[in-house]
């Protein structure tokens, strides 16, 4: 079993041409091509982790993500936020987030606390 690291696009193309035919015919675990596919897709994703680097969302963006998973209404973030006024001013960027609500929000809703801290774009 041949495998090398993932440095150039060209590696990065074959590995993805040979892992797309695993996807089609998923080995199973434990057996050679099993082990094999394995580990070409923690290549890949090394890969695609230090080349294609994914950004956290910004802050609004995240509360309304999670808004829209969980059926929320601005309403329902009144206990974390304040007043209903605060939580438009927030989610219009007109306020940034202060660390009582960022820790609030991470503690009842599960926001990651990463996409609370950062910056909102006003």
């Amino acid at each position: 079993m041949e495998i090398r690291p993932i440095h150039t696009e060209d590696d990065y193309k074959t590995v993805m041409r040979e892992v797309s035919a695993y996807f089609e015919n998923e080995p199973d675990p434990g057996t050679p091509d099993g082990d094999r596919f394995e580990i070409l897709l923690t290549l890949v994703e090394a890969y695609e982790t230090k080349h294609f680097p994914i950004d956290l969302p910004d802050p609004v963006e995240a509360i309304k993500f999670r808004m829209e998973q969980s059926g929320l209404t601005p309403k329902d973030l009144v206990p974390m936020i304040g007043r209903l006024n605060r939580v438009y001013e927030i989610l219009n960027r007109k306020r940034s987030l202060t660390l009582p609500m960022i820790w609030k929000l991470h503690d009842q809703l599960g926001i990651p606390a990463e996409s609370l801290i950062r910056p909102i774009i006003i």
